[in-house]
């Protein structure tokens, strides 16, 4: 059927009406972000921080040795290049500030875009990316897979400070709080009753995370966690080597080396659990005593790692996968403090 000349007016001009609507509008930058290099947060506040020491460590949670020795080491990966649509690209200074900040005190995406004048979807990038980089470049060198020499150490630690002999670790799990995830149905709803993923970590004398396994369903029990965790898998399959037993010093007892764990925990070769604290003889009590005085360091560990970083004590609404990576980064950001703090570069 032929048109006739209005009628194919007429078409083209619905047509084209129709791919304007589906066609993204792209927004201009808001007039409040186009200051963000006069009056963000960044650009006004950062100077001075580094003018005072002590404002610097409240405000980051960490000296500005600590800042600048993470950001030489993931600098490359957060370095945006120059183009036309990158007028002003935002530096790795500003990219690690704005993740620390977040870490530190578990503002919103939207809070943050506002302190830092750019978008709440770019704030959210920048944090994603961070994170990321902090984990991938900052694991394998500060907290690798422990060795055997590493294990001997961590067990004359235990010997000397907390006066418990063939101790390479001790062993716990954290719930943190998560939004539900979508079509999770009660995976995530732990016994507590909020939805949660766990943090399981294995802590050294000093307090310090050796390994870490972030990801378990908030419904296991933390022996079921440990089960699954990759911890457990490289021990069965023995990717991760433990010194041969030894005799206990001041005895003629030979014993193995054991990782401590509350009762929750099942009592395996590798792992030691208190006795039931029913019908207890004085030597079993003492055990336990001994036991749970030493089992404490996981538990400060925890502590310190929740104090340090407010994000952990808020309800976690990102998705689980960035959620697991901002866990991770928390726990190998404490451990690098510490050796910077202490002067132990690797």
């Amino acid at each position: 059927m032929d048109l006739t000349r209005e009628e194919t007016a007429a078409l083209l001009l619905l047509t084209d009406n129709v791919v304007t609507k589906l066609r993204p509008v792209r927004s201009e930058v808001h007039p409040i972000n186009k200051l963000r290099s006069t009056y963000g947060e960044y650009s006004h506040l950062f100077p001075q921080l580094l003018a005072d020491e002590n404002r610097f460590f409240e405000y980051f949670r960490m000296s500005p040795n600590t800042f600048y020795f993470i950001l030489s080491k993931i600098e490359h990966k957060l370095t945006k290049n120059w183009a036309n649509y990158h007028k002003t690209p935002i530096l790795p200074e500003e990219r690690l500030h704005i993740t620390l900040r977040f870490l530190s005190t578990g503002m919103s995406f939207r809070g943050l875009a506002f302190s830092f004048r750019m978008g709440k979807s770019t704030v959210a990038n920048i944090v994603k990316e961070t994170v990321t980089a902090i984990w991938d470049e900052l694991q394998p060198l500060y907290m690798p897979t422990p060795s055997e020499e590493d294990f001997s150490k961590i067990a004359n630690d235990f010997a000397e400070i907390w006066n418990f002999p063939h101790v390479i670790g001790c062993l716990d799990g954290k719930h943190i709080r998560i939004k539900c995830p979508d079509n999770s149905a009660a995976m995530f709803f732990n016994y507590r009753k909020f939805f949660s993923i766990v943090l399981q970590g294995l802590v050294d004398a000093s307090y310090k995370f050796i390994t870490v396994d972030v990801g378990g369903y908030g419904k296991q029990s933390d022996g079921g966690t440990f089960l699954a965790s990759h911890l457990h898998k490289f021990i069965e399959s023995e990717d991760i080597t433990f010194p041969e037993p030894k005799m206990v010093p001041n005895t003629n007892v030979q014993a193995p080396f054991v990782m401590l764990a509350d009762e929750a925990y099942p009592l395996l070769p590798h792992l030691m659990t208190p006795y039931k604290r029913k019908n207890l003889d004085p030597t079993k009590r003492n055990y336990n005593k001994r036991h749970s005085r030493a089992r404490k360091t996981v538990e400060c560990a925890f502590g310190i790692l929740y104090a340090k970083w407010r994000i952990l004590s808020k309800v976690l609404d990102t998705d689980v996968e960035l959620t697991e990576m901002m866990i991770k980064s928390t726990a190998c950001s404490q451990e690098i403090g510490a050796l910077v703090h202490y002067g132990r570069f690797r």
